[in-house]
């Protein structure tokens, strides 16, 4: 790192603040409407909470209605369009003891032959799951065989989002540029999440947390949950980005969303090809060859109005770095 940075990154953790903020209003649109509930400062940490995808509670309590209603918004202080806001989430953890999901798969998960075979028998049916914190499992004991099924704990965010663009109001079902409902089961605890900023203060959104979910989110739903969140912000001036960035300790990458889901790979592939160009000392041609060998790709969600996929490369592999 070089000095400057680390002179700069001395000063915010000297006057660093941490905020705890909980929440009793609920948002059901991204949206520069609606009023900010704290202001926070570059380098500061919030410590709340969200409720699940139907609004209820970390008392099983319904407070606020379907669907994925948000906490926030945070205003950033010095956010401004043009900016990048760095997302840091510190920490996400379940706080009750249940998590509900569907039980039949989406129709965009199946071949359309099938759905329509098996459409008298597809009544649907929400499954109650127990939440096993000390054995970090999720287990459902079902009607259906085998009637006990186990699967590990990753709690993760299934939305983080800044407000839109064009003073536009989209609702919490959606991912696009801005973040949004990804709902990508790499948003877990460690991870930095790079957005753009539209909105003067950024407006931070966060929600629909997750115990546990496969790729894709092929039920049409996680297991949906209450969570305990913690998260740190700070602001990079005058860089944005195209589509939301995301950094862990073994990968960049990038969500991109939209309709067909080709279209949503062009996005994440573009955007990453962008970040290795201007950030990593990469030409154009030499990103695609490194792309062309040992780019991944995750399907993070196919149920959303649009769908997103993650393009990510090894950080090992990258040349350049500091």
């Amino acid at each position: 790192m070089k000095a400057a940075a680390i002179v700069l990154a001395a000063m915010c953790s000297l006057s660093a603040e941490t905020h705890r903020f909980d929440p009793t209003v609920f948002h059901n649109t991204f949206s520069s409407a609606h009023r900010p509930v704290m202001r926070i400062k570059p380098g500061d940490r919030v410590v709340t909470r969200t409720i699940d995808a139907r609004g209820f509670d970390e008392r099983n309590q319904k407070v606020a209605e379907r669907p994925n209603p948000q906490t926030g918004p945070f205003y950033i202080e010095g956010a401004e369009r043009g900016d990048m806001l760095v997302v840091r989430i510190e920490k996400i953890e379940t706080n009750r003891l249940t998590a509900w999901s569907s039980s039949l798969l989406a129709p965009y998960a199946v071949d359309p032959a099938f759905l329509r075979s098996e459409q008298s028998q597809r009544g649907e049916t929400t499954e109650t799951w127990e939440i096993d914190r000390v054995k970090g499992v999720a287990r459902l004991k079902s009607q259906y065989k085998p009637n006990v099924i186990e699967v590990p704990l990753r709690p993760m965010l299934g939305c983080v989002a800044t407000a839109p663009d064009r003073k536009e109001a989209i609702a919490t079902s959606t991912p696009d540029t801005f973040g949004g409902n990804m709902d990508y089961n790499g948003m877990v605890a460690g991870v930095s999440l790079m957005l753009p900023v539209y909105e003067p203060g950024a407006l931070l959104f966060v929600g629909d947390g997750h115990a546990a979910q496969g790729d894709g989110e092929i039920l049409g739903n996680a297991l949906e949950t209450s969570m305990n969140v913690e998260f740190s912000v700070d602001l990079v001036k005058k860089k944005s980005t195209g589509w939301p960035r995301l950094e862990n300790g073994d990968y960049i990458m990038v969500l991109g969303s939209a309709r067909p889901l080709l279209q949503a790979l062009q996005h994440a592939t573009t955007e990453l090809q962008r970040w290795l160009v201007s950030d990593y000392g990469y030409e154009e041609r030499s990103a695609a060859l490194l792309l062309g060998h040992a780019v991944e790709y995750d399907i993070a969600n196919i149920v959303d109005p649009h769908f997103t996929v993650a393009a990510k490369i090894r950080k090992s592999l990258l040349s350049g770095r500091e």
